[in-house]
């Protein structure tokens, strides 16, 4: 997918690409400001409810639902849990393979459920085969940017495109199809941020479930992890998990049945965002 000409960035270490979503990404509230300006700086977060209702959408936030800014959390025509047509969208953000991705690709395919994956450099380059089976197994492969540096520091447009022109490339070279759908890297984010993206062609999906799944030293236990993300479930969830986690990848297969004993459909991105 070409959305427009590019540039080729300089690629980080490793480590740097494995670096691990700081907690505020997904639990804790964003910064207060008393003057919002379009390159504030947000992270993303929603806040929990315990009734399977659809998390509220903060008032600092309310900005994401300006006309152009192409920005989604949830599915907003199904909110209703005790409706008759209820529908998920799984979401997963994908650095790096350590054997669970492919688990979790595995599990789908005997499910017959789509996910959406958002990618980095480091794992189309090093496991290439692995993103082209998500392509072949009707996942949608998205932009997560090439590197996952804080997208939300001001800086210009050129700058911010080619973190997603970096991974179009790379994706391209490697014969995958990249789908228009951008996640901010640990969910940090500015209007600004949001509008260039949607000036590209791209949509920006955020979430509206997440839990700390991203430590692999610091694992909850299935039990535990089950009973949260159950607990969570609301209708038109947008939720963010982490394929790399051990405990995801024990888990999964199990929630996606129980998910569908509770009525829920799985949506994709495109049905999302229409």
């Amino acid at each position: 997918m070409k959305i427009k000409a590019k540039s080729i960035i300089a690629l980080l270490s490793i480590s740097a690409i494995l670096l691990a979503s700081t907690v505020s990404g997904y639990e804790m509230p964003v910064y207060s400001s008393s003057a919002h300006t379009t390159t504030s700086p947000y992270n993303w977060y929603c806040k929990k409810t315990d009734d399977h209702s659809q998390p509220p959408l903060d008032s600092l936030l309310s900005f994401i639902e300006k006309d152009g800014l192409c920005a989604y959390y949830a599915d907003k025509r199904h909110t209703d849990f005790d409706s008759e047509e209820k529908v998920i969208y799984l979401t997963f953000d994908a650095g790096y393979e350590n054997g669970n991705v492919e688990r979790i690709l595995d599990i789908l395919k005997a499910e017959e459920v789509p996910g959406a994956f958002f990618v980095l450099e480091n794992i189309v380059k090093r496991n290439t085969d692995l993103i082209k089976r998500m392509n072949a197994e009707g996942h949608l492969v998205c932009n997560h940017t090439a590197t996952h540096p804080d997208m939300s520091a001001k800086i210009g447009k050129e700058t911010f495109m080619q973190e997603l022109w970096a991974l179009e490339d790379v994706c391209e070279e490697a014969g995958i199809e990249l789908a228009p759908y951008y996640r901010p890297p640990e969910g940090r984010f500015s209007e600004e941020n949001l509008r260039i993206a949607a000036e590209n062609g791209y949509k920006t999906i955020f979430w509206s479930f997440a839990y700390v799944d991203w430590d692999n030293n610091a694992q909850a236990s299935p039990s535990a992890a089950t009973k949260k993300v159950v607990d969570g479930t609301h209708n038109g969830e947008v939720i963010l998990l982490h394929p790399t986690s051990a405990t995801n990848a024990e888990i999964l297969d199990d929630l996606i049945r129980e998910w569908k004993s509770m009525g829920f459909r799985f949506g994709t991105l495109d049905e999302l965002t229409k």
